[in-house]
Parts: C-alpha cells; structure tokens; sequence
C-alpha cells in the first residue's frame, strides 16, 4: 500500500481517539517572597474541540481515499 495510506490511517486513529482521551494542562499559581514560596498546582483534563477531532476524521479517510487509488 501507498504511505499516503498509512499516514491517512494514522490521522483517522488520532482524530477517533481525540474525542475520547483528554489532554492533561497544568498550572502553577504562587507568590515567592526572599526564600519563602506558596503555591498551588491546577490540573485540568481537556478535551480537543469537535471541530479539531471532525477535521481530522474526514481528513484521515480522504488521505485514505486517496492513498488507496490504483
């Protein structure tokens, strides 16, 4: 098969599990005065926009399309 084809699987994988894993984001917030610090770290599991993930599904399966044309 054609390495568009592959290429064209691995994006449609990637767009399928995008709307399924989150993305981890972390934050640091803190003051530091001399030697002393305070701090808090936020975690926050974001997923990709719809947009993003529908882009990269049709994506995928045109590269797939076309990857596998003779």
């Amino acid at each position: 098969m054609k390495p568009l084809f592959w290429v064209g699987l691995v994006v449609l994988v990637l767009g399928i599990a995008s709307f399924i894993v989150p993305i981890p984001h972390q934050e640091k917030h803190g003051v530091k005065i001399g030697d002393a610090s305070i701090g808090v770290t936020t975690r926050n599991d974001e997923k990709v926009p719809m947009a993003v993930s529908m882009v990269m599904l049709i994506g995928g399966l045109a590269l797939m399309a076309v990857g596998g044309k003779k």
